[in-house]
């Protein structure tokens, strides 16, 4: 089914269908960065999202000449985001004297500063505004069905990729390799299989756990809106890729996500009986897959069970041992700066003179990557809470944490208070925002699409007299 069979351009003109083209192109294509980019886009440049969405922009910035583009500016969220952005830019002037000595990996501070705060700006601001000025043109119901079912289309390339990928990386079965390969036909996608984890159309385990984390929400709704067994298919596919990627993060993030929305179905008399038939759904296919090859399905579970072991984690995993190292380093940076941090982006060139010996001994990491001043990426931080408490100090901590918490008490609001279309989709919300909270623990950007996007949906769903309309001329 097209979006025009769906009935949702309607009498837009041709310039507003072709942003939202972009728009739905771009969503359904978040999870593929797993080729070869564009250098000239930075960090963005293996993201095929981010052409769609920055071609978007531009697009809706010209035509902004004629007709005006929408600024929810009345909207406390969104003011509460310009100030978290402009307060990025004064801390960094507070330390505008360390900033400008700063150099490390061939780059200078400033350089630094610059790089990533046109990133923040790309993703909060200019990128947002993009996604705010289409879904301003959906109802609620469009967004839900629309925006849902582009997830699914993504979701099930995601999925056929991914059952080919565990076939040959877990069942041993090379002679799939051919029928994998037609996928390097498909666009923004290089095949690739190494390692003993699935990362599907995306580069790493860790972007696809991220896309999982993302559209779990989306997925799950499906009980609430459709009718017979399909309904249930979406999550089994979300909880299959989860489950072969061997992310810890996704594991522990989904399993969080869906014991959340199992327990919103239990609450509601009416979808009680769902969530019953999920579990029992669930009971059996593990039954079938156990019966059919329970050597693999059995070394498949120990794999993830021991993955979650805490302590083992931490005393052997090398990659564990660098997370913890150099969130360690950040927060000892932290109590130096504890006010207004040392600048934002800054958070690297600080935190080199406190990785702790237990990090950094027989951990080849920080030898070939961290330490090396010949290679010029930067390590990251592993804690989007505690780079911001570095580079921008409790001031900015505060901000951002405050943001957090309107966005939940907006949703709990609707939940509670709205129609029951209203609710599924405040609780796709819901879901969504609490994964990517939680998964912020283990990741240290503000790159991802969709929290933005959720943002903008949420505004939407606000009261009207916060959608304030300001025009560009």
């Amino acid at each position: 089914m097209t979006l025009e069979n769906m009935g949702f351009f309607g009498n837009m003109d041709v310039s507003d269908k072709i942003a939202n083209i972009l728009f739905f192109v771009g969503v359904f294509f978040i999870p593929f960065n797993s080729f070869s980019g564009l250098p000239f886009l930075g960090e963005y440049q293996n993201e095929a999202a981010a052409f769609f969405f920055i071609s978007g922009f531009v697009l809706i910035l010209l035509n902004g000449f004629k007709k005006g583009v929408s600024i929810p500016y009345r909207n406390p969220i969104f003011q509460l985001v310009l100030v978290f952005v402009a307060w990025c830019f004064i801390c960094t002037l507070l330390n505008s004297f360390t900033v400008f000595k700063s150099y490390f990996k061939l780059t200078s501070g400033i350089n630094r500063f610059i790089r990533q705060y046109l990133s923040l700006i790309l993703s909060s601001i200019v990128l947002f505004l993009f996604y705010w000025n289409v879904i301003l043109k959906m109802d609620l119901k469009q967004i839900l069905i629309t925006v849902r079912k582009v997830f699914l289309a993504s979701l099930i390339v995601a999925f056929v990729y991914g059952i080919l990928e565990t076939l040959i990386i877990v069942f041993k079965i090379p002679s799939v390799f051919p029928i994998l390969n037609l996928f390097d036909y498909f666009p923004f996608l290089d095949v690739k299989v190494f390692g003993d984890r699935i990362s599907s159309v995306s580069y790493e385990v860790p972007f696809l756990a991220i896309y999982l984390i993302t559209i779990a929400g989306w997925m799950f709704s499906y009980i609430y809106t459709s009718k017979g067994i399909m309904k249930f298919a979406p999550m089994f596919m979300v909880l299959f890729l989860t489950f072969f990627s061997g992310s810890r993060t996704g594991l522990l993030v989904i399993f969080i996500q869906l014991i959340v929305f199992l327990s919103i179905l239990f609450y509601s008399k009416q979808y009680r009986k769902y969530a019953l038939i999920f579990l029992s759904a669930l009971l059996v296919i593990l039954t079938i897959l156990f019966v059919a090859n329970s050597k693999t399905v059995t070394e498949e579970i120990a794999k993830k069970i021991e993955s979650l072991n805490i302590k083992e984690n931490l005393t052997e995993s090398v990659s564990n041992k660098s997370r913890i190292g150099i969130q360690y380093a950040s927060l000892q940076v932290f109590k130096e700066h504890p006010i207004v941090g040392v600048g934002f982006g800054q958070q690297t060139y600080h935190n080199r003179f406190f990785y702790p010996v237990w990090a950094t001994t027989n951990n080849y990491e920080f030898n070939l990557f961290y330490k090396n001043q010949f290679l010029k990426s930067f390590p990251p931080g592993y804690n989007l809470y505690i780079r911001i408490m570095t580079e921008t100090g409790i001031i900015g901590i505060l901000i951002y944490l405050f943001i957090i918490f309107l966005i939940f008490r907006q949703l709990l609001t609707i939940i509670k208070n709205r129609k029951e279309e209203e609710r599924v989709l405040a609780v796709v919300l819901f879901i969504g925002f609490l994964g990517l909270t939680i998964n912020s623990l283990q990741i240290d950007t503000f790159r991802i699409y969709s929290f933005w996007i959720f943002l903008a949906i949420l505004i939407k769903m606000s009261s009207i007299r916060y959608q304030g309309i300001t025009e560009v001329k």
